[in-house]
């Protein structure tokens, strides 16, 4: 594996690949890497020959300072998982190195990236389509990864593709989660001992509402998912919204969403923020 830290090489270094023929996927992430980012690794190595990972914590993604502040920075560890997973070349930049000058860019996002994390944290969605457009400039690659748990990321992702004439496959990839069912985030080392035995009620709760659907009404199965998870002191639910995933918008009626409708929920569990979502086949 080789670690590349500068532009000029990552460029060269995927120029070259592109030159034989090979092709290059790549998985864009923050480190702090855990299975979840693992398995998107292995998908990635079944399907191009070259497989890049960006390991670098976007500044410009971070509404609140704190959360930058306390992001999990684990790179020495980040790259023995990267080295054993098969990856070809670690890109791991400083700040300077991907934004030279300031990104003043304002992306039309348009409804996907104005719902849910959209509103919840302003600007969160811009500093991705910063940061991700310019990885995809850099790498130029076949294919990219992205994981579920951020299921509105990919939308806004897939936005950004089109405004900016791209021409790349977007791969999702499945939640991964612990045996008892916690979705993989790299914020999950911030929970204490009494957390994390709670966390795994979010997505229990979310799983049994899925059973509810279409029976009972989209309203009152948020109600249901809001209430239960609450119930829980160490618990607050930010927002929790039903979707239709073709163009992220809120439903009211279960025959808005067509074949499936998403329900997306954010959990604070201390000052630990935490997401997940759940599919309702309809």
């Amino acid at each position: 594996m080789e670690i590349i830290r500068t532009v000029n090489r990552l460029r060269e270094a995927t120029e070259e690949a592109k030159k034989k023929g090979l092709t290059v996927g790549l998985v864009p992430t923050m480190g702090a890497l855990h299975a979840g980012h693992i398995s998107l690794i292995e998908r990635a190595r079944q399907e191009n020959d070259v497989v890049v990972v960006s390991v670098f914590v976007n500044p410009t993604q971070f509404n609140n300072p704190d959360d930058l502040r306390t992001y999990p920075r684990t790179e020495e560890a980040d790259c023995e998982k990267l080295e054993g997973a098969g990856v070809d070349i670690a890109f791991i930049p400083s700040v300077e190195e991907v934004y030279p000058e300031p990104d003043t860019r304002v992306f039309d996002l348009g409804p996907v990236g104005e719902v849910m994390e959209g509103a919840m944290r302003p600007g969160h969605f811009n500093g991705v389509a910063q940061v991700v457009s310019r990885l995809f400039r850099m790498v130029n690659p076949d294919r990219a990864y992205f994981g579920e748990k951020d299921f509105q990321q990919i939308s806004v992702i897939r936005r950004m593709v089109e405004l900016e004439g791209m021409e790349l496959e977007i791969v999702p990839c499945p939640i991964k989660r612990e045996a008892d069912g916690l979705a993989l985030s790299s914020r999950n080392v911030r929970l204490s001992a009494r957390q994390r035995e709670v966390a795994p009620n979010i997505h229990r709760i979310l799983a049994e509402s899925v059973g509810l659907a279409p029976a009972i009404s989209v309203a009152d199965v948020k109600a249901r998912v809001i209430d239960s998870i609450n119930a829980y002191p160490e618990m607050e639910v930010e927002y929790y919204e039903i979707v239709n995933p073709a163009d992220m918008q809120p439903i009211g009626e279960w025959s808005q969403a067509g074949k499936e409708a998403v329900g997306c929920v954010t959990v604070y569990l201390g000052d630990v923020r935490l997401i997940d979502n759940i599919k309702y086949p309809l």
